[in-house]
């Protein structure tokens, strides 16, 4: 049975409003096939739903051609329309569904990203999903522009897709949100001025998720700065265990583990146990000294320690900006990837004695690093999704001083957005700018 929903949203000057949500949802027939209606749990919005056997639909539902995007409902084609599969098959070979809202679906990163998660590649061959997007009133007609790619890809496992710009509904029931859209940096902008900037959006989002996510959502924020964002956006879902938000350091893993192969002569598969400690910024630490290159400590097979401790660092800090003056864009399809590579870091298991880096909430943590902070450190999974820190770590007198910096720079933020995170008065006292390059 296929069931087709329209909304017919409303609005407000002052709230943020949903322009256009398509969706589906299936239910089983066994003894016969018939027409039926239902009613939907209550929302914000009037809904009309509608369901109707496979053989009895014709077309998709054209959308209603109005030039105001607020005014008409959207269907695309397929995701308003779907076919159950045989009840036998589904129970054999395939997992119950997941929800996974991707904000900025409209940006470049996401343009990478979603066809990665609706082709398997991420959660598995054996994993449907549905996808909710959520942009802007700006970028909506883009969004449109997704659905319709998505669409033609004809991807057997993406049974869901909706788009909107409200987060209440857009993060209803998700069990992943990847929070991607973020405000760049203007012209003159001071890195307190992104810090409150893009802080007032994990605010909300944050609040959106407590309220009508999942309550064991995984949370994986991008958007910039992402390990104080992550802290806003956590601090604002109390019923959400913090231990589910993660800041996206993993970029920088991949960066430090393809500059220890080229630098040792071999591929990078054979580079392991690297992990990038502190702030996505240039205070970040890529720690040299348990990584290691085909099984050996990184410090017997590189012999040319001056480059490890001078040149390694800033090598991985100034990619991003590399990158840029090359070809003239960012980093978003290795963005999109290590975004990837994150997700299945927490999907499945860890491989033996390895270990993958995340930016976690540091409570609890055994390395002595200020609690209450978002900070990246080594983790390992068992593949349901959750982590656990990694004990057994080597430190040093220039791993630790280095350390100390990000701490350092973490603990200013933090001051710096109190007043978004119930701690008060907000006190700016950053002592320098670190933004990576390419990140501005």
């Amino acid at each position: 049975m296929a069931v087709a929903e329209l909304s017919t949203p409303s609005y407000t000057k002052t709230h943020l409003f949903q322009l256009s949500q398509l969706s589906f949802s299936s239910t089983h027939l066994h003894s016969q096939r018939r027409v039926a209606f239902r009613p939907l749990p209550p929302t914000r919005n009037a809904r009309i739903c509608c369901s109707v056997a496979p053989n009895q639909v014709q077309a998709p539902a054209a959308p209603a051609q109005t030039e105001d995007p607020k005014n008409k409902p959207e269907c695309f084609g397929v995701f308003c329309l779907t076919y159950d599969l045989q009840a036998e098959e589904e129970t054999k070979s395939w997992k119950k569904l997941i929800n996974i809202a991707v904000s900025g679906a409209a940006g470049m990163i996401s343009n990478h990203l979603l066809f990665k998660l609706a082709s398997g590649e991420v959660f598995g061959p054996d994993q449907p999903i549905a996808l909710k997007l959520l942009g802007s009133e700006r970028s909506f007609q883009a969004l449109e522009g997704v659905a319709m790619e998505l669409e033609d890809s004809l991807f057997p496992l993406l049974r869901e897709v909706s788009i909107g710009i409200d987060p209440y509904e857009v993060f209803q029931d998700v069990e992943w949100a990847l929070l991607i859209g973020a405000k760049p940096r203007g012209p003159g902008m001071e890195r307190a001025d992104l810090l409150d900037l893009n802080g007032q959006i994990f605010v909300e989002q944050g609040k959106a998720l407590n309220a009508v996510a999942s309550h064991n959502v995984k949370v994986i924020v991008v958007g910039n700065p992402c390990n104080t964002n992550a802290l806003i956006c956590l601090k604002n879902a109390p019923n959400i265990p913090a231990k589910n938000f993660h800041a996206l350091t993993r970029l920088d893993e991949n960066r430090a583990k393809c500059q220890l192969a080229l630098k040792a002569g071999v591929f990078y598969d054979k580079v392991s146990n690297v992990t990038i400690w502190g702030n996505h910024s240039t205070t970040q630490v890529p720690d040299f000294l348990n990584a290691r290159i085909n099984g050996l400590p990184v410090k017997e097979v590189i012999k040319d320690h001056k480059w490890l401790e001078e040149e390694f660092t800033e090598l991985i800090q100034k990619r991003g900006g590399v990158l840029i003056k090359k070809w003239g864009r960012s980093s978003a399809a290795s963005t999109a990837m290590s975004i990837a590579d994150a997700i299945k870091s927490l999907v499945t298991p860890t491989p033996e004695g390895d270990w993958f880096s995340s930016a976690v909430y540091t409570n609890g943590n055994p390395y002595g690093i200020a609690e209450d902070l978002v900070f990246s450190m080594p983790c390992r999974s068992k593949g349901d999704g959750d982590y656990e820190l990694v004990k057994d770590i080597q430190f040093d007198d220039y791993l630790r001083k280095r350390i100390k910096r990000s701490e350092a720079e973490l603990l200013a933020e933090k001051r710096c957005v109190a007043h978004l995170t119930g701690q008060g008065i907000a006190v700016c006292d950053l002592p320098e700018d670190t933004m990576l390059p390419g990140e501005m």
